[in-house]
């Protein structure tokens, strides 16, 4: 079966999810969460990718960038998943892949779900109960959005910055939204959209993202077929 074609439109950031094949780890040291930031800043910079949020978790890693070019994440990635992949291969004497087949993405509305998006990627380690809070997670972008400890990997979103454009407020602003649980329909909405490779946000951001892409942005209903007396036309309601 052929690949679905993504959705690579530049300046819309993107929510990317790689995981171990299988599910395995793919961190398995502290020097390796530091080996992937180091080749993932690398492989932004060459590539004009804007990193707005991660966290590294045991065995998959969640990003929200935005792209400059419509080529720059796919190649962001190559290089990122290449490079580490070497590292790790040679660090463990292992062979073979480290990487669950491509990574999967989904374009993301920013005016109306960025900063959901940073939460639910920042909270990651909470839900899995490796922590109580994000602050206690060394390898996410949370203490940088959150408290401003110096991150060269980070690039702050328009969005992000307009909260109040004094930096103590905005940060103060930004913990503040993580004192209530995220609603179940905001972490469904966000999971179905990348599990299925589409597009997080409201209607009219779908509309204007199948104008450009001409492909479809959302689940396609679900239905028995039916015949049109009148024509024999097979429909789906």
């Amino acid at each position: 079966m052929a690949r679905k074609p993504r959705f690579n439109l530049p300046g819309v950031p993107q929510h990317i999810v790689q995981r171990g094949n299988n599910r395995e780890p793919c961190f398995f040291a502290i020097d390796d969460h530091q080996r992937y930031l180091h080749d993932l800043y690398e492989a932004a910079q060459a590539n004009h990718v804007a990193i707005h949020a991660y966290v590294l978790m045991t065995n998959h890693v969640h990003l929200l960038a935005t792209p400059a070019e419509a080529w720059s994440i796919s190649y962001m990635m190559q290089d990122v998943g290449r490079k580490y992949v070497r590292y790790i291969n040679h660090c463990y004497r292992r062979t073979g892949t480290l990487w669950e087949g491509r990574y999967k993405a989904s374009l993301v509305d920013s005016q109306a779900y960025l900063l959901t998006c940073m939460r639910y990627i920042e909270l990651n380690p909470v839900r899995a109960h490796m922590v109580d809070h994000p602050s206690e997670y060394a390898w996410s972008s949370y203490a940088f959005n959150a408290v401003g400890k110096p991150n060269p990997l980070l690039e702050p979103h328009p969005v992000y910055l307009s909260i109040d454009a004094n930096e103590e407020r905005r940060r103060h602003a930004y913990r503040e939204l993580f004192l209530a649980h995220m609603e179940p329909d905001e972490i469904h909405d966000i999971r179905e959209s990348l599990s299925r490779e589409l597009v997080l946000g409201r209607d009219d951001f779908k509309e204007r993202i199948e104008e450009m892409s001409r492909r479809q942005t959302r689940p396609a209903k679900l239905g028995r077929p039916h015949v049109a007396e009148s024509s024999g036309i097979y429909y789906v309601m």
